[in-house]
């Protein structure tokens, strides 16, 4: 049987193409609208939470602890140990504070993952994996930092408020660019 073909997609003979239509994007006042909400619910919950097991639990357990264990594997004369937010050792350590673990990034992500238009398969595998690309650039991050600290004081103010932010979340937006950008042409 002969199947028409226009351009790359086949036609059925019932005059249905095989390939699915690219969903329009959300006009940008709703795109802009559904991103500031999303991202503004998500910080005004984690402010809600600061001080409760959820905090301890983020911050302790899930960005100061592996990134002291992970210093003890790169160099365990350092001696790093979590403690509560902070990572101590003799010569310096580290204090994780607020907005250090990452959250506002994933916030980020998760609120721009929101305000686009993608499937749902397309949409949870790209912030699952956009999340654990978060964990392990900000993880990268706490270890340059408690480096320089340690090694190139001068240095750390600027790494810390302006080059390593600014690094994690073009990191981020070139990550969700081209999560779209393969669903785009997909």
């Amino acid at each position: 049987m002969f199947i028409p073909v226009h351009g790359d997609a086949p036609y059925l003979p019932d005059g249905h193409c095989d390939t699915p239509r690219p969903q329009t994007p959300y006009p940008l006042w709703l795109t802009l609208a559904i991103f500031v909400g999303v991202f503004a619910v998500l910080q005004w919950s984690w402010n809600a939470v600061r001080g409760t097991w959820v905090e301890r639990l983020i911050v302790h357990e899930a960005t100061v602890k592996p990134a002291a264990a992970l210093i003890q594997i790169i160099s365990p004369e350092a001696h790093a140990q979590p403690v509560a937010t902070s990572i101590k050792a003799p010569g310096g350590g580290l204090n994780i504070l607020n907005g250090c673990e990452g959250t506002e990034i994933m916030f980020l992500l998760v609120a721009a993952f929101s305000a686009v238009r993608l499937g749902w398969q397309q949409r949870l595998t790209g912030l699952a994996l956009g999340l654990v690309l978060i964990f392990v650039l900000n993880q990268a991050r706490i270890l340059a930092l408690f480096y320089t600290f340690r090694n190139e004081r001068s240095l750390f103010d600027l790494l810390h408020t302006t080059v390593l932010p600014a690094v994690l979340i073009a990191a981020v937006a070139l990550y969700f660019y081209a999560v779209l950008h393969r669903t785009r042409l997909a």
